[in-house]
């Protein structure tokens, strides 16, 4: 039977799903074959050897998300400007084979002196309002550069970015940071917590940053729990600048390692706090199905 194949291509990874006409997912594989590992730039031989035994029945549809639809990947498909919603995008598929496989269209967000843009996130948001039954609402997606989108009459209005991933990688094994901290140790919730608190103070990232290696160097800090209280700066930082109400909700959206920090940050500032993984990909490219697909 035909299926949709949905893909999310990113920079670092390739992940798909077959899904069924119900949307069910009925098998899902992934491989570290995002867009920088392609090799030669070879994107039709490296789908072709992932995914050619799914798309065998006649009728079958791929849509891919991510960063295959960038400049460096496998064709560029031109940003939607916001707002934005499932229609929008729809309508601006870049087909690479015609009514077989299309890569979607990122969003851009130009309505402030400095734009800003998402390819993937888009989708996430897409099927996690299907998921959760939204039409209107606030969501994250923490990462290496979290993604916080604001929705209204089920289109992204807006979006800001935040490279708090990026500046953890960096300030962990970059900096004079990293010589007091186990980058890659376990999560100290007291000690994460600590850092967030420590960032709602409004004396600023870059003082507060430093306090990490102080603090280890008067034995307040151990090695890895300087870790989360790091952790914990750089995402109290994002969060108290979303000035969020008490009681406001938030839909996090990403891996449950990340998702489950974010919750346990908005939950100390008193917000409400619903979670999707991979399941918002696979639902928000099956919002994106053309009519008469399957």
């Amino acid at each position: 039977m035909p299926s949709l194949i949905a893909v999310d291509w990113g920079t670092s990874s390739l992940r798909g799903a077959r899904l069924d006409e119900a949307g069910r997912v009925l098998e899902e594989k992934s491989a570290p074959l995002g867009i920088l590992n392609v090799s030669n730039g070879d994107f039709a031989g490296t789908f072709a050897s992932s995914f050619s035994d799914w798309m065998k029945p006649a009728g079958s549809v791929c849509l891919i998300s991510g960063m295959a639809g960038s400049r460096q990947g496998w064709a560029e498909s031109p940003y939607v400007a916001c707002p934005a919603g499932p229609d929008e995008v729809r309508q601006r598929l870049h087909w690479i084979e015609p009514g077989r496989i299309a890569l979607v269209p990122g969003l851009s967000d130009e309505q402030r002196d400095v734009p800003d843009v998402m390819r993937g996130e888009e989708v996430q948001i897409f099927g996690a309002m299907r998921l959760a039954g939204l039409t209107d609402g606030l969501f994250v997606l923490p990462g290496t550069h979290s993604k916080w989108a604001t929705v209204r009459g089920g289109r992204i209005i807006g979006f800001r970015t935040f490279m708090t991933g990026e500046f953890y990688g960096l300030l962990s094994q970059h900096s004079i940071l990293a010589r007091t901290l186990e980058a890659d140790a376990p999560l100290d919730e007291a000690a994460f917590l600590r850092g967030v608190a420590r960032a709602g103070n409004g004396e600023g990232l870059l003082h507060n940053a430093f306090g990490v290696r102080a603090l280890a160097l008067f034995g307040r800090l151990s090695p890895s729990e300087s870790a989360s209280y790091l952790s914990g700066l750089l995402i109290g930082e994002e969060l108290y600048l979303q000035k969020l109400p008490p009681g406001h909700e938030v839909i996090a959206i990403g891996a449950a390692a990340l998702t489950a920090r974010y919750a346990l940050a908005l939950g100390k500032m008193g917000a409400r706090v619903r979670t999707f993984g991979a399941e918002a990909t696979w639902s928000g490219l099956r919002a994106l199905l053309p009519p008469g697909g399957l």
